[in-house]
């Protein structure tokens, strides 16, 4: 199944042979800004929204939000699920500049990590690194934080712009992409942040958000504001594989699947979600 969230509604999509199928929608009172599914909980997820509001559902319940977490001071633009194994933690960033860790089973959050000094656009939890997470923000920094210290490790000047998005790779634990209004992709390795990577250059227009592939360690691709979806390979001097120009509008959320190796979901501000296979994932490399 995929989500997708927009002006209040939740909609929980069915693939099937004809298309995709509505299997349920939750509204909310104002604009939800992120989802994500629970790592231990098939039917529970958690959006986030511009009241300054978390919202726990269950899709197999038709009522509206089991829970409602109400604390951060403006939009909540972010929300994760931890994918490491024993650890039910959920974090969320705000254009408050903070950065709230939650256990949905709690009523409240288990701490406010604060030190972005502008809007944080996208927080996102280490898959290999327990407690650790990255956040990225206005404040042109991308910054990795450890829980059990309750503070930040490491800050990273990484763009001399406002970075929209960030992602951790799935394949090395040290190595993280951001994607910013200056157009350009940048990626880091923890073990030395002095200098980017690889520098990811084409799109025409602010990066809106930035995937690594769940099933190839050197692919990503990032949906922007000039209308376009880029695939990527970060380890070929070509790195540009293809780009995707389907929407006749900003491109705003962008996710492979975590089934299909080819199979990639994206959605725009002309209000339409498409499920897509793009032709350099399904050629062998």
């Amino acid at each position: 199944m995929h989500t997708f969230a927009s002006c209040g509604t939740l909609l929980i999509l069915d693939p099937d042979e004809a298309g995709l199928r509505l299997f349920r929608s939750f509204d909310w009172n104002d604009g939800l800004f992120d989802v994500t599914w629970s790592e231990n909980n098939e039917h529970v997820l958690i959006t986030c929204s511009g009241d300054g509001s978390l919202q726990l559902w269950d899709t197999a319940k038709a009522a509206g939000p089991l829970q409602v977490y109400k604390e951060h001071a403006q939009e909540v633009y972010s929300v994760d699920w931890s994918q490491t194994r024993g650890e039910q933690l959920v974090v969320s960033g705000s254009w408050d500049q903070t950065v709230k860790l939650w256990d949905p089973t709690v009523g409240k959050s288990l701490c406010t990590f604060r030190g972005h000094e502008s809007i944080i656009y996208s927080t996102i939890w280490s898959p290999h690194i327990p407690g650790c997470f990255a956040s990225a923000s206005g404040d042109q920094t991308l910054r990795i934080w450890d829980v059990k210290a309750a503070g930040v490790r490491i800050v990273i000047p990484a763009h001399q712009a406002e970075i929209l998005s960030c992602d951790w790779c799935k394949y090395n634990e040290n190595l993280l992409v951001t994607g910013a209004v200056d157009c350009s992709l940048r990626g880091w390795d923890l073990r030395n942040v002095r200098q980017p990577v690889f520098e990811l250059l084409g799109h025409t227009y602010a990066i809106r958000r930035v995937k690594f592939s769940p099933f190839h360690a050197s692919v990503l691709a990032s949906c922007s504001y000039d209308f376009t979806v880029r695939f990527w390979n970060f380890s070929k001097p070509d790195s540009l594989l293809e780009t995707v120009e389907h929407h006749t509008e900003f491109t705003c959320g962008l996710d492979f699947s975590l089934q299909s190796p080819t199979q990639v979901a994206d959605c725009s501000w002309d209000e339409t979600i498409k499920i897509y296979d793009p032709a350099c994932l399904t050629i062998p490399a």
